[in-house]
This record gives structure tokens, sequence and C-alpha cells, in this order.
């Protein structure tokens, strides 16, 4: 596609003065800046500061009950405050394009992967071929590095990981080579060199085609890389905006100083254990699972069964964190639903012994109980949350099966959660749609911890998540960790965050353990080629 001809410094989005509001509250307000052809605009500041309903008044996607205006709000030639919804709908996917923070959500689950991204073709190049069709999307699969494009698309978004949904996403919203993408959190949920491929992918495609950017992100090492401008935000207003290097440099505002002081580092020093001095007592004990995921079958065609986990073994002490790191696919959530008994397709082979139990032997009764103190925080809270129960109430599922605290204290209990994850009190009557992703994953996390479980297997529970809340929930699993000695199986492919958290940990690349010891040893003196990767993409 031939690069649009418009000169790169000239005005592409215009926005003066955007108000976003519900009937009684305004979100945003006063919002006001200008994105030029072939520049990048970052976009940072906490969950719940407008940037993606900023994002979303854009593209025209607003949800129900919120009213938005505008003194101007102009795309290239036109004026996008009196355009109807399908001159609207006509610019979206091929002129302007958007990748959302949810992909869980944002993916039709009956639908394949390959046949959502083949929809943007279907629907703005209605004169290709279908094999034209194919050959495009399969395309756009290697560009994303998505592992066997042909396999990914003929699968169903359930059936590949978060981090390949959000690849796949990507791969749609680039489909036409939009003049303007829109990209809230693109990359939260990619491992460190997918991440790495991502951005120099957008910044080659960017110069090609004269493509402008408006990311939001609350990584500051990807406003490094990427951003031309940024703009912080903050309780709907923009705080402060200048050049990157400026921002970044030399902040002005308090809450910019404080963004970019609880931005992680790689941290090189021994993460010491809560019982230096005594003998570890010895909490769960896996080894040589082996798990393969059974075979899809239809009435024209079968494939074999996917091996996702291969002989993988270790040991946690109660009281310590095993930190797991490894790119998209490579097992690490498979162990954890192996780990919890709820990948029970297929019997997984080898043992898991938990409290002196071998966990895979049991079932009823003994395994509800065991279940009492092994919580799991899931990587999706969107889909891990009932949409028709209040966070109150599901935050207390547990306490209620097992009755663990009398009626009269729950509420005091949950309120107790809400505020340790840095969510107000009153938040307990509202449902999870009300929330943003990033509160969602508090939330989530709040669930997990109220049985005050001997272990918690935590699944990317701080990916969706802003510096500043991202530092507070680390302190929280830290504290928690000092106070119940509770152990963490803590699943990140931000290797920043398993540097200060963890005290040993695994390496996985194709269901297999590449490499695993102290948490200094492996960030220090990584010996598996594939370690080094990881840790050398590191931004």
């Amino acid at each position: 596609m031939a690069a649009p001809q418009t000169p790169r410094n000239a005005p592409l989005l215009q926005v003066t003065n955007l108000t976003v509001a519900t009937a009684t509250t305004p979100l945003v307000q006063g919002v006001s800046f200008t994105l030029n052809k072939g520049e990048t605009l970052a976009v940072v500041g906490e969950s719940g500061s407008g940037k993606t309903l900023t994002a979303l008044a854009v593209m025209g996607l607003l949800p129900q009950g919120l009213s938005m205006q505008a003194q101007s709000l102009s795309f290239a030639d036109k004026n996008l405050l009196t355009l109807t919804t399908p001159q609207r709908r006509a610019l979206r996917g091929k002129r302007m394009a958007m990748i959302f923070q949810e992909p869980a959500t944002a993916l039709n689950p009956v639908l394949t992967c390959g046949y959502q991204v083949e929809e943007a073709f279907l629907i703005h190049s209605p004169k290709m071929t279908k094999k034209q069709r194919k050959t495009r999307v399969l395309k756009l699969f290697e560009q994303v590095k998505l592992p066997n494009p042909e396999s990914m698309f003929s699968a169903y978004p359930h059936q590949i990981s978060g981090g390949q949904r959000q690849r796949v996403m990507i791969a749609m919203a680039l489909a036409h080579g939009p003049e303007l993408l829109v990209a809230d959190e693109p990359t939260t949920a990619l491992d460190v060199t997918v991440q790495a491929e991502i951005i120099k992918l957008v910044k080659s495609l960017q110069k090609e085609l004269g493509m402008a950017m408006l990311w939001i992100t609350h990584d500051f090492g990807v406003v490094k890389q990427l951003a031309d401008t940024t703009i912080v935000m903050q309780q709907g207003k923009i705080v402060e905006e200048g050049p990157t290097t400026q921002i970044l440099s030399k902040p002005k505002h308090a809450y910019t100083k404080q963004l970019l002081a609880a931005t992680l580092q790689l941290n090189h020093q021994p993460v010491s254990p809560k019982t230096p001095n005594s003998k570890p007592e010895t909490l769960l004990q896996a080894t040589n699972l082996s798990h393969t995921y059974a075979a899809r079958s239809s009435w024209f065609s079968r494939t074999q069964g996917t091996p996702a986990l291969q002989n993988v073994s270790f040991t946690l002490n109660a009281g310590e964190t095993l930190g797991v790191v490894g790119e998209s696919g490579s097992g690490k959530s498979t162990l954890a639903r192996v780990l919890t008994r709820l990948n029970e397709s297929k019997h997984p082979q080898g043992s898991i012994v938990f409290l002196g139990q071998n966990v895979l032997h049991l079932k009823g009764e003994a395994l509800r109980q065991t279940r009492k103190n092994m919580q799991m925080v899931f990587q999706d809270p969107v889909t891990s949350l009932n949409p028709r129960l209040p966070i109150g109430q599901s935050i207390l599922e547990g306490v209620e099966a097992h009755n663990t605290l009398p009626k009269a204290q729950r509420a005091a209990y949950v309120a107790k959660l809400l505020k340790e994850v840095g969510l107000p009190s009153d938040a307990a009557t509202r449902l999870p749609h009300q929330f943003s992703g990033g509160q969602r994953q508090r939330i989530a996390i709040a669930r997990a911890l109220a049985l005050q479980p001997k272990l918690v297997i935590a699944d990317e529970p701080v990916s969706a998540l802003d510096v500043s809340v991202q530092s507070q929930i680390l302190k929280l699993f830290q504290s928690i960790q000092k106070e119940y000695a509770t152990a963490f199986v803590f699943i990140s492919h931000d290797l920043r965050v398993i540097s200060h958290l963890a005290h040993n940990v695994l390496v996985m690349h194709n269901g297999e353990v590449v490499e695993q010891g102290p948490t200094t040893q492996i960030f220090n003196t990584p010996k598996h080629p594939y370690t080094q990767k990881l840790l050398k993409a590191v931004i």
C-alpha cells in the first residue's frame, strides 16, 4: 500500500475541549490535543483517569449512557461531530482502527480467529477472493508473530492464550494499514520478546504508511520507545503534556513524578525468603508434570493432541514465591490450571503434592477442601467475574462456600479487602462492567485473598494495572506473604515484576522448563539462550 501523500507534520486528528459524562458526572473534562500524520501520541495515567474513554470518543464507540461534547473533533478532512453512523462505520477498520484493551471481550467466541480478521476485508475490500483474504490473514498472523498461522486461522479465541488473542486483535487492526491506529494497552498482555517485536512492527508500518498512533499505556518503557509526544491524565483531565523526552527526564507535575517513581526497573539484588535462618517447609512439589490438550475433531477433519506441558518439576516452600516466565503459549497458564485441577479434559501425568496430598488423586469433598487453601487469580478478570453479581458477592463466594466468617462480619471484611487492593468500600454494590480493566483485576485479587489461602496461583495478576497500582499490589502480596506465610506461584511476562517478587524462577519454553533457580542467578547469570533472549528484550 502506498504511503499517504499528506506531509508528516500535517494535523491528522484534532481534539478540542472534549468532555465525556454520565447524566450526572463528568468523566473526561476539557481534553485537547493534536496528532500529526506519522507521529505517535502516548496517553498515560492511572486506571480510571479517562484514557480509554478519550480513545472511545475519538472512535465513536462510547457505551450507552455516556454523552460526548467537543468544540471540535476532526480527522483528516472529516468533521467527526457531523458524520452519520454509516459514515463513521466506513472510516473504522479502514482509515482509523482500534486495538482494544481486553481481547477476551472484543473477539467473538463463536467465530474462528481467522474469520474475524478476514471480516475486515469482507467489509472494506469486497472484491477480494476467499483465497486472497486467507493469504492476507496468514501474512498478518506471521507479522504479529503468532505461532503456526494455519492452526491459528481455524482456532477459536478460547483455544489460544491471552497474549495470542491480543496479537489477533493487533492483526485485525493493521489489516488495512490505517492512517490512524488507536491502541488501548495493546502490548499489556504480551511477553517481552513479542512486545519488542510488535513495537518494531508498528514502527516499521508507521514509517511505511505514514500512520499516526494514539497509544494508551501505563508502561513508560513503551512510551520511551514509541512516543513523540506524551500527555498525562488524572481524574479525566490533562495535567501535563509535552515532548516525551521532556516528560520522562524533567517532569513538572507531581502526579507525573509519582508515576515515574513507581515504574519498576529490573532488580538484580536477591529477594530474601521469609525465614532465612530456619529449615524451609515444602508446601508444593510437582514432579514430571505432563499435559496434552485433547485433539479437535469434526465431520471433515481431526487434529492431533497438542502437548502443553512436558515433564515439569519444581518445589515451592511455604512463604516463598516462584516466578514462572516464558513467552505466550509456553505453557505458563496451562501449568496454573493443572495445579488447580481446572484442566480435566484429560488427566495430567505426574504428581502434584500439596500439603502432603497428591492433588491429582483427590475427588469430591477432599478436593473441595484442598481448594480452600489453593486459590487462583485468572489472567482475564472480565471472564472470571460473574457479570450479574455485584463484586461484593463475587468476593464473598469462597467465604460463603466454606463458611469461614459469621454473616454479620462479611460486609466489613469485603470493605477491608477492597481497601487493601485500592478500591473504595462502596464499590461492593457495583457490577463488574462498571469498572475499568485494571479495577476488575484488583477485584479478582481481592476474591482470591478472601480465604487467606496458603497458596495463591496468580496468572498475570498485575499486567493490566498501571504502574502505581501495580506497585501497590506487589507490596500487598509481600505484606500478605510476610503476615500469613502465603506462597505464590506468580506467572508473568514482565521480568521486572518477577525480579522484585520471586525467590526462585522457572523459565518455560514450548511446555518445558529450560532453566530454573534462584532469581538472582537467573537474572544475573542466565545460562540458557532462551532466558538470555527474554532478558535482552526487557525495555
